[in-house]
């Protein structure tokens, strides 16, 4: 959905019920797209992404250790 700026202020509250319910509102000056308003990603909010992939990642003993095929490399 398109909305001009000039009528934001007045609905805005509207707006935003809308875009909660996952609607994507384009916010217009001039009829070019300035902004947009919609749900976050996230329902909640961010809560970041250190440790998001605890426990599900491995990395083996062995992985900084080189195979015989790097070995005129490393001579």
């Amino acid at each position: 959905m398109n909305i001009p700026m000039a009528k934001v202020k007045a609905q805005l509250s509207a707006l935003v019920k809308r875009a909660q319910a996952g609607e994507e509102i384009h916010l217009t000056r001039h009829g070019e797209i300035v902004a947009t308003l919609s749900a976050p990603a996230r329902p909640g909010g961010s809560k970041g992404l250190f440790g998001a992939l605890k426990g599900q990642i491995r990395i083996s003993d062995d992985f900084d250790e080189l195979g015989p095929e790097w070995d005129e490399y490393i001579k």
